[in-house]
């Protein structure tokens, strides 16, 4: 039998014969009978190969290996304890780490309340975030770098791995960015096929991929002629009038739009982003604190420019703006 089954209980079990003096009363004291502790004994010297007890008088003694084994014991039993209480620390959030990524406008709107209240109502667990586009995120996620990706989806595309946990947090409308100068009033539908004509800025792929989609739907192809993931660049292209954009709601709640109008776009079109993680680290304690957090966020996030579905339906018609959705158990 390998040595590595020999466990805490054999060890201890060495041990206690070597204080009592005695099987019997050593099965005694660990609430053993003779017979199992003489038993265990025997798996004890067939595991490490040498005998561990001889018969001395009356009662027993411990070999040199048998020593060599109640020596270390004690140790072993509190390292032991020791692990099991720094495991309890976890499970309890009194301790460990959650690791986070997310794109920018998730880290500027929903990230920050939900970290600040794991850290307030968790002030032991170990909080990391790091900035990622949804490709690096869920890269981050596969290699086990990160415990939470927060991504974001096209509203009407099935996700491309299905064997990952995804949390919906939050349907957030894209609405059209355009020049002050335009004279449009704030608030007020654009009829995307009224821009034809104009050049357009363009964001990362996904986004522009969704951008070309929607125009398509209302059947033009936009001409893009500045491309830029900074949305601050996109905001002062469009105030400077070089182009018009499409910006998600999130986006749009962390930045300033002096020099620009904002609009719910016709057609409409939205993103949901999402919670993921691997398949069962939901039920880590840590992880699932953390997408807790992030669910309050999601509820909770303000937008004076848009408007937010009601939670009770998320698959009403849709308005501009980001709308919490119910999340999936």
């Amino acid at each position: 039998m390998p040595a590595r089954t020999l466990d805490a209980a054999a060890l201890r079990l060495v041990r206690t014969v070597h204080e009592a003096g005695s099987v019997t009363a050593a099965a005694r004291e660990l609430g053993l009978t003779q017979p199992a502790a003489s038993q265990q004994l025997r798996v004890i010297e067939r595991t490490v190969g040498t005998p561990v007890v001889v018969r001395a008088g009356r009662g027993v003694r411990l070999t040199e290996a048998g020593l060599v084994l109640a020596r270390n014991a004690a140790a072993v039993e509190s390292a032991l304890a020791a692990t099991l209480e720094e495991v309890a620390a976890v499970a309890s959030l009194r301790a460990g780490r959650v690791r986070v990524a997310a794109f920018p406008s998730a880290a500027a709107t929903l990230l920050p309340g939900a970290l600040a209240a794991l850290r307030q109502a968790h002030p032991g667990l170990s909080t990391t975030f790091a900035e990622a586009e949804p490709p690096e995120a869920l890269a981050e996620l596969a290699a086990g770098r990160v415990d939470v990706a927060l991504v974001f989806r096209d509203a009407d595309a099935e996700p491309a791995d299905d064997r990952l946990r995804r949390v919906p947090l939050v349907r957030d409308e894209v609405l059209a960015v355009l020049p002050a100068a335009d004279g449009r009033e704030p608030g007020t539908p654009v009829d995307l096929a009224d821009l034809a004509g104009r050049p357009w800025i363009a964001g990362c792929p996904q986004c522009r991929a969704q951008l070309v989609g929607t125009c398509a739907r209302a059947g033009f192809t936009p001409r893009v002629d500045f491309a830029t993931d900074d949305y601050l660049a996109v905001l002062g292209l469009v105030r400077a009038g070089l182009g018009v954009a499409t910006l998600p709601g999130l986006a749009l709640a962390a930045l300033p739009h002096a020099g620009v109008t904002v609009h719910p776009a016709r057609p409409g079109a939205a993103r949901v982003v999402e919670a993921v993680t691997e398949p069962g680290t939901a039920r880590v304690p840590a992880v699932a604190a953390a997408l807790d957090a992030l669910r309050v966020a999601a509820s909770s996030v303000a937008q004076p420019h848009v408007h937010t579905y009601p939670r009770r339906t998320p698959t009403a018609t849709r308005h501009a703006g980001a709308s919490p959705l119910t999340p999936a158990g």
